[in-house]
Parts: C-alpha cells; sequence; structure tokens
C-alpha cells in the first residue's frame, strides 16, 4: 500500500486533527486546557525523540547498496554469499567517526567506524570494523578506559589531550594504531575515500567442517584522499558535516562508491607456526606472507529515505554470523560479541533486531520462541509453545550448523600474550620504512601539533616510544615539537 502524496495530519490513534495552528484555550484570552489531546502528544512525542546516545562511534552516515561476489571460496566457507560467482547481496553501511559525539565535526583526526550489514539467505551478517587495519589494544578490559580518555573530563567537561597521551604512552602495543592515526591517513578526505577493515581476526567454515582464519578488507575503489591539519579545520568550519554530505550527494548524482572485498586467509596450522600472536589486534599479517585475494564488490547505490529510521536505528554486532562464518580467540573480538549485543539492548531495546533496517531477510527470520518486551511489533511466535523440547515438534534445533571446535588453551587464568608478542614497535617500524619524506615529515608535524598542551613527561615517554621504533621517527617528532615551540 503506497503512502498519500499529501498525508492528513492524525493522531497516534488514527483521529483526525482539525487544527495545527492554535491550541485549545478558555476564550480568547482564557488559560490552556487539559483536553487539548493533541499539545500533549506532541510535547510527550518531543520528549522522548532522543534514543541513547552511541559511546562510539555516535556520529554516522549511511547507505544502501549491494554486494556482487566475484570469486568462488566455497572450499573456504558455506556461507551462501559466497555460492556463486554473481550473486548479489542486499547491503546496509554505516561510516562513523568514533571519539565525538553526535554534534562532532566529521573531519577529525579519529578512526572512522566502516560498519557492513548484509542482509544474506541465511540471516544477517554484520562486519563492524574500522578504517585502520589494527586498534590501539589488545585487551578488552582496557577498552572502557580508552573511552574515558578520548571523551570529555569528568572536571572540565573537556576533550583532554594530556588523560589521551597519558594513557596511550602508558600501553605501548597501542604504538601502532597511535603511528596510523598521526600519519597522513589519520584524516581521511570523507567516507568515500577510505579503505575499511573487519580488523579481528575471524573463521571460515567448509562444507567439511575445516576452519580457516580469515581477516577482511575493504579496498577502496575511488582512490585515498587525507586532509591535513589545516585543510580538516577548514573543512569542519565552513561545513562540519563534510563527510556525509560528500556520501550523500555522490551517490545522488550516481557517483556510486566501491569497495573491494579482499580477504587474507591463514590455515591452523600456519597459525600454530606464526612467529607473532595472529590473533592479536595491534598487529597485522603481513602481505606477502598472507596476500589478499579479492572475493567481491560493495556498491553503494541508494540514499537512506529517513535519517533516524535508517542510520541512527541501524545496531551492528559482530555476533551476527551466518553458517560459514564464524570467530577467533581474539580477545577483543570475543568482549565484542558480547558488549556490542548488550549496546543494542540498551540504546534500542530487546525486540531492536524487529526494527526495519534490522530485521533479517530471509525467510526463517526471527524464528524463535524470544516473547515480549518492549516495542515487540510482530506477532510475538503467535500460539507456538515458548520453550522447547516440546511435545509439537516446534524449534528444533540444527546441529548440521555446528561449527568445529576452536582450538583454546585448556585452563582458564589471565593470561598475558606470549613474549614474543611484546615486540610493540617492530610492525609500526615497518609501516615507517613504507612512508617517503613527505609523508614522514606529515607523521611528525601532525605529531608534534596533537602533544600540544601535554606534560612534558608524557611527551618524553611518547618520543621515547618513537625512538624505540626508529631513530628517525624520534628525532623527526623531537624536532617537530622543539620548532612548534619555537614558532
Amino acid at each position: 500500500m503506497t503512502k498519500p502524496r499529501h498525508p492528513r495530519l492524525s493522531t497516534a490513534a488514527g483521529a483526525p486533527v482539525p487544527d495545527n495552528q492554535h491550541n485549545l484555550t478558555a476564550g480568547k484570552r482564557g488559560a490552556m486546557l487539559l483536553e487539548d489531546v493533541w499539545l500533549f502528544e506532541k510535547m510527550s512525542h518531543l520528549n522522548r525523540e532522543l534514543i541513547p546516545e552511541r559511546r562510539m562511534h555516535a556520529k554516522g552516515f549511511g547507505a544502501h547498496g549491494h554486494f556482487r561476489t566475484t570469486a568462488d571460496i566455497s572450499h573456504l566457507t558455506r556461507a551462501k554469499l559466497f555460492a556463486g560467482i554473481g550473486q548479489e547481496t542486499p547491503v546496509f553501511v554505516r561510516f562513523s567517526t568514533a571519539a565525538g559525539e553526535r554534534a562532532e565535526a566529521d573531519a577529525t583526526r579519529d578512526v572512522r567506524g566502516f560498519a557492513v550489514k548484509f542482509y544474506t539467505p541465511e540471516g544477517n551478517w554484520d562486519l563492524a570494523g574500522n578504517n585502520t587495519p589494527v586498534f590501539f589494544l589488545r585487551e578488552p578490559g582496557k577498552f572502557a578506559d580508552l573511552n574515558h580518555v578520548l571523551h570529555r573530563h569528568p572536571r572540565t567537561g573537556r576533550r583532554s589531550n594530556e588523560a589521551k597521551w597519558d594513557f596511550w604512552t602508558r600501553m605501548p602495543e597501542a604504538f601502532h594504531q597511535v603511528t596510523i592515526t598521526m600519519s597522513e591517513r589519520g584524516i581521511p578526505d570523507g567516507f568515500r575515500h577510505m579503505h575499511g577493515f573487519g580488523s579481528h581476526t575471524f573463521s571460515l567454515i567448509s562444507e567439511k567442517g575445516v576452519r580457516t582464519w580469515v581477516k577482511f578488507h575493504w579496498v577502496c575503489q575511488q582512490g585515498i584522499r587525507n586532509l591535513t591539519d589545516e585543510e580538516a579545520a577548514r573543512r569542519n568550519g565552513a561545513d562540519p558535516d563534510n563527510a556525509g554530505r560528500d556520501l550523500f550527494d555522490a551517490i545522488e548524482r550516481g557517483d556510486y562508491p566501491r569497495w573491494k572485498l579482499c580477504i587474507q586467509t591463514m590455515s591452523e596450522e600456519q597459525a600454530q607456526k606464526c612467529p607473532f600472536h595472529p590473533f592479536d589486534l595491534t598487529k597485522v599479517w603481513p602481505h606477502g606472507d598472507y596476500p589478499l585475494q579479492e572475493v567481491g564488490i560493495l556498491e553503494l547505490n541508494r540514499n537512506p529515505e529517513n535519517y533516524f529510521a535508517e542510520v541512527e536505528q541501524a545496531a551492528f554486532n559482530p555476533g551476527a554470523v551466518v553458517p560459514g562464518i564464524g570467530f577467533s580467540p581474539d580477545k577483543m573480538l570475543q568482549a565484542r560479541l558480547i558488549f556490542y549485543s548488550d549496546a543494542q539492548h540498551y540504546r534500542l531495546g530487546i525486540n531492536h533486531h524487529l526494527i526495519p533496517i534490522n530485521k533479517a531477510r530471509n525467510s526463517k527470520a526471527g524464528s524463535s520462541f524470544h516473547r515480549d518486551g518492549r516495542m515487540r511489533t510482530d506477532d510475538n511466535a503467535g500460539s507456538t509453545p515458548a520453550y522447547e523440547p516440546n511435545s509439537s515438534g516446534d524449534w528444533q534445533q540444527q546441529p548440521e550448523f555446528t561449527t568445529p571446535p576452536s582450538p583454546t588453551d585448556a585452563f582458564p587464568g589471565r593470561w598475558d600474550f606470549p613474549n614474543t608478542d611484546e615486540d610493540y614497535f617492530g610492525q609500526a617500524r615497518a609501516l615507517f620504512l613504507l612512508m617517503g619524506a613527505e609523508q614522514r615529515a606529515a607523521l611528525f608535524a601532525n605529531t608534534a601539533r596533537a602533544l600540544d598542551g601535554v606534560s612534558k613527561e608524557v611527551v618524553k615517554r611518547h618520543v621515547q616510544h618513537c625512538f624505540s621504533c626508529h631513530p628517525e621517527y624520534g628525532s623527526g617528532v623531537e624536532n617537530a615539537i622543539a620548532a612548534l615551540h619555537h614558532v
């Protein structure tokens, strides 16, 4: 049923609204009347229009599109979206800044979220990643601390460079991500001109039950473009929503952005022999050892009709996987499986999966005995029993989709990462050595500006980390700091 072009105004109960211009009063100059139920309905709704803001990735923009498979990897995974070359799967993608609030300017030196929801024949798969292949942390217990230092200081109500750098420099495993953030890649020119990454290690499960470890990469087809601090300041001053506007306008004019989906794979045997911890989120898998393999193309070609309904209410959860795609012992991923789901329950409610943008589109979507709760908008599973096993044979489990046991330590404990992974600077050094002279100069200058106002002790700690990475890195940052203060 199509909506009328000029819908007539009604109350939530469906009654006509005769007058939206004047409120009920006791005479021309009299007091308001409580029987003005339309006024009460409007103001009550206004008071409740805001839902809890995401703690991270609060500001974002999104678009619809499709994913088309370009390579046969059925020998690696039973996932049906990879079943045949040319197969298309509808998707919704949300891009975001990470640390800022909903009113944050787009062009900030920050990580970008890159979250993709695949509406597959077997349910929804959420690949919720970033525009960087690594992260600041590998121990999930420190995630709350990272959030706190990136948000506002409890006394001043302002962002604190001191807190941020104090935390980062006491977590040397963050140095790799800090180097990326302070490099020219730290401020992408909008969302269309950056790569994306699943970042974590996931697993592919074949029809025969064989597991292969995998990393997912979104390779930008528009060309990589970044902004300097000065360009970003001008862009934010002229239009704080510059990245969202660029994405929307490009799609409106038919300039559809695309990314190749590529994978890196590692067998369980290779993982056992890997010289570094393959499930450490602060590490990359070198492309020379684990080359990229193209598997498909993502195209975004339709803007949302309603921002709140489709972008703000979009809920992503790394735990939303489909048969043939699984997890890994990555500690950060394991924790995200729990607290991302919990965040959506808090933000949108226990039935957020029924919101149209989040609802699975396969024929068996919602087949469970979950019942009741706020915002239950379907038939609430009708009269079927709300338990299993039962005499009617409803809610049969599907053992054919069992994943093979995951390799793990036999004894529980608060294990540190192996000694081989105390190399906090090796991969950052490899990245630094790939940079040209101009890129290194930008890294030094960006770091110096970002450290401005930070205490001498914390600055010294970071400079020592830079020297530990590479002597030129250390001296470059040290000289840039001196030049900044001299000016």
